[in-house]
């Protein structure tokens, strides 16, 4: 199955082809840490030598996904304009910050923070930047109270940055049952799709230079649409996943809300070994485009030791595509966050892959 996903603004369009095997046609591959098999319609395992083979496993993951999330969109039949609209504009030091919101689908507005650096000369990149829990409502833009301020720092070093609301979470308070979405998560990797889409309209952008980066629920959101759109180049994914099996000790409950996946409760009783998916097999299906992980040591909410078997189970995958470098992890001392030291390691990281050289003003 193809879904092609038409998102139109002005007169401009922009066309993302994904193709799903349909839910039907997808096996169930019981050791998510072995990515180098894949499974034909009659259950038979092959194993995974090369790049074409893996990409029939990666179609697997991703209709694997959409088992749980629901459907990505497919906007082929109504397209819908993006309407921009500023609500504010200020004026700080190196950058415009403004305060937007652009339209979903009918129905749907998404707030969000836009930050341009002043004076820019020519295309720079750009970064989707996605919040925590509590980061809604322009935090990571600088906006109110003090929280990981990524999506200005960036700014302030050079990149065009949007900073969606995520599903149910700050001002972004539209149900995602009453858009027919079947998770907040799916209506979460479509509007950070769409936000991508926003990006690529900007005179000021480079649409070959965006990446992602995330917090948190920030972390495993950059994932999540990093494995779907293609056009983001690098993915920094902070204090953000584990597998789920190790996740609270094998209990998803927290997985089960409406702004993630009710499904892994009402269809996969919250049973681990039943979710079609997991997470070494979402960072693989981002091969080759780079990941940057930071996961620190004694996150309360992630087990880092089982981050580290994602990783490892990944890097096979970004090693048969020749990409071994592209796939980063550190695991420092420390708690569940984003420090300013992993924060600017990560800058550096994204800095190289996207061939920016960072501002001094």
């Amino acid at each position: 199955m193809i879904a092609l996903l038409i998102s139109v603004f002005g007169s401009a369009a922009i066309l993302i082809a994904v193709t799903t095997p349909s839910v039907t046609d997808v096996p169930f591959y019981k050791d998510r840490m072995n990515l180098l098999s894949w499974i034909d319609e009659s259950g038979t395992v092959h194993p995974i030598k090369t790049g074409e083979e893996w990409n029939r496993r990666r179609q697997h993951i991703l209709a694997g996904m959409q088992e749980v999330m629901g459907p990505l969109p497919d906007l082929a039949a109504k397209t819908v304009s993006l309407d921009i609209q500023i609500l504010e504009v200020e004026d700080l030091p190196t950058v415009i910050r403004k305060k937007i919101s652009y339209q979903l689908g009918k129905g749907a507005r998404i707030p969000a923070w836009l930050l341009v650096p002043k004076n820019v000369s020519g295309r720079v990149p750009a970064m989707l930047c996605l919040h925590g829990t509590s980061g809604g409502r322009g935090r990571t833009a600088g906006v109110g109270a003090d929280y990981p301020r990524y999506t200005l720092e960036l700014a302030e070093r050079g990149y065009v940055t949007i900073a969606p609301d995520y599903t149910l979470l700050g001002d972004n308070q539209t149900d995602p049952e009453s858009l027919g979405y079947v998770s907040g998560t799916m209506m979460g990797i479509w509007s950070h799709i769409r936000a991508v889409d926003l990006l690529e309209t900007l005179p000021e952008v480079d649409p070959e230079r965006i990446g992602c980066i995330g917090l948190s629920l920030g972390g495993h959101n950059s994932l999540f649409v990093g494995a779907f759109d293609e056009r983001l180049k690098v993915i920094v994914t902070s204090s953000g996943f584990d597998s789920f099996h190790d996740y609270m000790d094998g209990d998803p409950t927290g997985w089960c809300q409406k702004r993630y996946m009710p499904r892994i409760e009402t269809v996969y009783h919250k049973d681990p070994a039943k979710i079609p998916f997991d997470f070494p097999e979402v960072l693989a299906a981002i091969a080759p485009r780079a990941i940057y992980i930071h996961a620190p040591q004694s996150d309360s909410n992630f087990k880092v030791a089982s981050v580290q078997r994602c990783e490892t189970a990944a890097k096979k995958v970004f090693q048969l595509l020749n990409a071994s470098e592209k796939l980063v992890a550190k695991y420092p001392p420390g708690g569940h966050g984003f420090p300013p030291e992993a924060r600017l390691e990560s800058y550096q990281f994204v800095d190289a892959i996207l061939g920016h050289i960072p501002r001094v003003d």
